[in-house]
């Protein structure tokens, strides 16, 4: 028989997706996430500096942490304090790269942006959905910067989101949610940008192996995906579609 969904959704239908934009007082960007009952806090700090390796260089800089609450789960999860787990450091860098990869340096000017993702709730795509909502904090503190006459024209070049999709008994679904997560022979994680070329792809057969074909098939469905969640964040941030 084949899989059913649990919450009933077709393969290729994504979960209800929400963005609270301002959701803080005083971050310079702020949206809380939820994307089904996976639920992320983004907020964006901007400082008037860069690393080291940038200073006198006349551009900026992206950085991103990720943290996982301890409620976020069924088990309480442990805070990582001094030491963060691979998970962690693999994730924040992912974060990192995508939001990096649509904004221009120069035009940013000597600043660093600084993304955190708190994962209040979590019931899987915790990394997609930290991506896809810190785009939209990242907007938000972009436009607080402009309106306060700091910088002339937004460093902001593309939208970025990102979505999973996993190979359930040989067929892809979209956006899993953490039954189909733990169940799903492979899981892949793709980030796109609003001209729908890839960012980055990570796939991992959890067993044996997959196909080319079937590659194809969850690119495609992450496209649709991805496609709908650039409209979504266009919605919410009231972006004309000609923008």
């Amino acid at each position: 028989m084949p899989w059913q969904r649990p919450d009933g959704r077709q393969p290729d239908q994504l979960r209800p997706t929400t963005f609270t934009r301002r959701f803080t007082k005083f971050s310079a960007g702020s949206v809380l996430t939820c994307c089904g009952d996976t639920q992320v806090l983004c907020t964006v700090s901007i400082q008037s500096k860069v690393p080291r390796f940038l200073e006198g260089k006349g551009q900026g800089w992206l950085t991103a942490e990720y943290r996982m609450l301890p409620g976020a789960t069924p088990d309480r999860q442990e805070r990582e304090l001094l030491k963060l787990s691979g998970r962690t450091q693999e994730i924040q860098r992912l974060i990192g790269r995508s939001l990096r990869s649509v904004l221009d340096m120069r035009a940013l000017g000597e600043r660093t942006i600084t993304i955190d993702a708190d994962v209040l709730q979590a019931d899987a795509g915790t990394r997609t959905t930290s991506i896809t909502g810190a785009f939209v904090a990242l907007h938000d503190a972009i436009e607080s910067l402009i309106q306060r006459g700091e910088l002339d024209r937004s460093p902001i070049r593309h939208q970025v989101a990102a979505v999973s999709i996993g190979l359930i008994e040989g067929e892809a679904f979209l956006d899993l949610n953490y039954p189909e997560d733990v169940t799903a022979d492979t899981d892949c994680n793709v980030v796109m940008n609003d001209a729908l070329e890839i960012i980055e792809i990570q796939g991992t057969a959890e067993q044996g192996s997959f196909t080319r074909g079937q590659l194809d098939q969850i690119m495609n469905l992450a496209e649709k995906g991805i496609t709908e969640l650039l409209q979504l964040q266009r919605q919410a941030l009231d972006i004309n579609d000609n923008h």
